[in-house]
């Protein structure tokens, strides 16, 4: 069976195709671009199944829908469930839950099968708190690392877009900017990680995700895992139950 899943974020348009032996291919579009995929998946086989997340508004969804392959069943446009694929939601109202944070937590589960902090890294960066019996417990959102500095250039007068690197001991404003972006994304995550490690009576792992996982992936205590893409691999994972 040949599954096409759709990750839409707010930057980009991840997909992958995927066969019962794993990823057949897999690529990226931006966000504003939404016809490139067009030549994206030009000459894939047929899918069977195509299954996505949307985070992009019903805008990119209606662009997205004109350049989707043909497939046996209509497109399957996740909406965030109270259980699905062994989690279960606590959060007030399940539905309302963001379409890629419920797939990550599903592809989190499948991968890990216990505690584990699962960590989007993008545009925004989200942080939930999965148990040891697949109950996603609740979790937060933080502005990723460029909408952290967009926002001092825009909101300050003396602290403009500049180039920086992390450093323990900054010594520049460019540095003190993003080493201050790096610390913070990394702070939500500990803190995270050490309400988790209180509620499951052991060190969770965290399952570490998106474009810009490298800039705190150093920065994390205890075992981390880097997944290309969870989003995918929850998708995956409803495509094949819900066959």
């Amino acid at each position: 069976m040949n599954i096409l899943a759709v990750d839409i974020g707010n930057t980009r348009i991840k997909w992958g195709l995927a066969q019962d032996s794993g990823w057949l291919r897999q690529g990226w579009v931006a966000t504003a671009r939404p016809a490139e995929l067009q030549k994206e998946w030009a000459g894939l086989p047929a899918p069977d199944r195509v299954v996505i997340s949307n985070v992009a508004g019903a805008a990119v969804q209606a662009q997205v829908t004109a350049w989707l392959p043909a497939a046996s069943r209509p497109p399957h446009w996740l909406v965030s469930a109270s259980v699905q694929c062994g989690v279960r939601s606590s959060y007030a109202d399940p539905a309302t839950l963001g379409a890629d944070r419920w797939a990550a937590l599903i592809g989190a589960w499948h991968l890990a099968g216990t505690a584990c902090v699962v960590v989007n890294v993008g545009t925004t960066m989200t942080v939930d708190a999965l148990s040891g019996e697949g109950v996603f417990l609740g979790g937060c959102i933080v502005p990723g690392a460029a909408l952290m500095r967009a926002a001092l250039a825009r909101d300050t007068a003396n602290l403009p877009l500049r180039e920086g690197e992390f450093r323990f001991f900054p010594d520049n404003t460019g540095d003190a900017i993003f080493s201050g972006a790096v610390n913070a994304l990394s702070g939500a995550v500990e803190q995270v990680m050490r309400n988790l490690q209180k509620s499951a009576g052991s060190t969770p792992r965290v399952l570490l995700s998106g474009g810009d996982a490298g800039l705190i992936e150093q920065r994390l205590n205890g075992a981390v895992t880097v997944v290309d893409n969870l989003v995918l691999e929850g998708l995956l994972q409803i495509a094949r139950q819900t066959e």
